[in-house]
């Protein structure tokens, strides 16, 4: 995520190699976010720059992730790793498959795959507490 810009756009697609590994991955680029990418400036390859105007390292966002989550007073133990696992987790309360959610998150095997996606699944069959949203799975309601 830290490496991804301009030069993985291909159409309507991002298409990168995971770092962890190298599995080849083509996102799908959402209409919102093609609207972000074609707003931003061209002088850098990297969507995501540091404070002094160089591209990420892999270490480097994370860290600095850590820090705005200690910022915001977040709870302790939040990680950029969650964003994956959060973004397989959305996927799935958004109907892809788990060979889709595979195609976009790179994970190699269904089980871990189905461990991101077990909680979605119980949230959209009502067997998971819903927090007092009386079986509202719309995310929109959230």
């Amino acid at each position: 995520m830290a490496r991804m810009g301009r030069q993985h756009v291909h159409d309507r697609l991002i298409d990168v190699r995971q770092q962890k590994t190298g599995a080849a991955l083509s996102i799908p680029i959402h209409p919102e976010l093609r609207a972000i990418i074609d707003s931003m400036p061209v002088d850098n390859l990297n969507f995501m720059m540091t404070a002094t105007g160089k591209p990420f390292t892999a270490n480097g966002f994370c860290h600095w992730f850590f820090d705005r989550c200690r910022e915001a007073g977040l709870p302790a133990g939040l990680s950029a790793h969650g964003l994956r696992k959060a973004m397989c987790r959305r996927l799935a309360e958004a109907g892809c498959s788990v060979p889709q959610i595979m195609a976009i998150s790179g994970h190699q095997t269904l089980s871990e795959v189905q461990r991101y996606t077990r909680a979605a699944e119980q949230f959209a069959n009502g067997s998971a507490s819903d927090g007092g949203h009386n079986g509202n799975t719309s995310l929109q309601t959230w």
